[in-house]
């Protein structure tokens, strides 16, 4: 089955009515170099963090992502019961009269005093194992979201490294029935400054100088492996899924390839397709880093 190919940029909100509650999941992801997953959850959640982060790395290779969940009290809702958290009102008191053993005129605790201190009364809420599994269906339905904004941006990405791949094979088109014309002007070029200059150029030496010079300059091998790249470039897009650091890595071989062709370069035209097809490279580049 064919994959998309995914952009790392994306973004994705889902929300979900629990009880007397909105749950809201929020995703966020842009570009990096490697697997960046950061979660924020309420305090009272914070146990969920560690199921978030580790679904969130099975399913993304690399990029930097926010994973933000937040609830809110529907304004129409009834207010939840309360009840006294009696180990946290055990343990002030305790420590109520500990000080009061050390400073015996201070004033002791009030009932105020004590339900003022945080975390005294708790809100009965959903229980937790309901709480998670609405959390984890939020998440995947945000998720559903989030990965169908990657995939459309993923496709227009697609569609310009395409175009770039279009645009070299042309830039290589020109080159390629070119070369037997240009090895025997750049011969015919020497062997005439060779005979300016009151030299044989059918001397032995001289005829070995120029089998090796034309050796130097030969591209053939060159422009057999630009055409290979792109194709594989080709193939790594039709093929979908996390491409990013294959794409990047046929990029810094086509680069590679380019710089060759141009540093061999005895023709204008030559010159001109090399410095063409560093441009396109560069292009590639720029939009590889954004695929994951």
């Amino acid at each position: 089955m064919k994959m998309n190919v995914l952009s790392m940029t994306g973004f994705a909100v889902a929300s979900a009515s629990v009880g007397a509650e909105t749950l809201n999941i929020e995703l966020r992801a842009v570009n990096h170099r490697y697997l960046d997953v950061n979660v924020k959850t309420p305090d009272e959640m914070r146990t969920l963090e560690p199921v978030l982060r580790e679904r969130l790395a099975a399913r993304m290779k690399r990029g930097k992502i926010d994973c933000k969940v937040s609830r809110a009290r529907n304004p129409d809702a009834a207010m939840p019961g309360l009840r006294v958290d009696v180990a946290q009102v055990a343990a002030l008191l305790a420590a109520d009269a500990e000080i009061r053993l050390q400073a015996p005129k201070a004033a002791p605790l009030t009932v105020a005093d004590i339900l003022r201190w945080p975390g005294t009364l708790v809100a009965q809420d959903a229980a937790n194992e309901t709480l998670t599994a609405a959390v984890l269906a939020v998440f995947d339905t945000a998720w559903d979201e989030f990965i169908a904004s990657r995939t459309r941006e993923g496709g227009k990405l697609t569609e310009v490294l395409l175009q770039c791949c279009d645009a070299m094979e042309t830039q290589v088109a020109r080159v390629a029935p070119r070369i037997p014309a240009i090895h025997a002007a750049y011969q015919a070029k020497l062997t005439n400054r060779l005979q300016e200059a009151g030299l044989d150029p059918d001397e032995e030496r001289l005829k070995q100088e120029l089998a090796l010079f034309a050796t130097r300059i030969e591209i053939s091998e060159e422009v057999t492996r630009l055409v290979t790249h792109v194709g594989e470039a080709r193939r790594v897009l039709g093929a979908g899924g996390a491409v990013g650091k294959r794409l990047d890595f046929l990029a810094q071989e086509l680069h590679r390839e380019a710089n060759t062709l141009g540093s061999k370069s005895v023709d204008a035209e030559l010159s001109q397709v090399a410095l063409e097809l560093k441009v396109l490279i560069e292009q590639m580049r720029e939009q590889i880093q954004n695929l994951e």
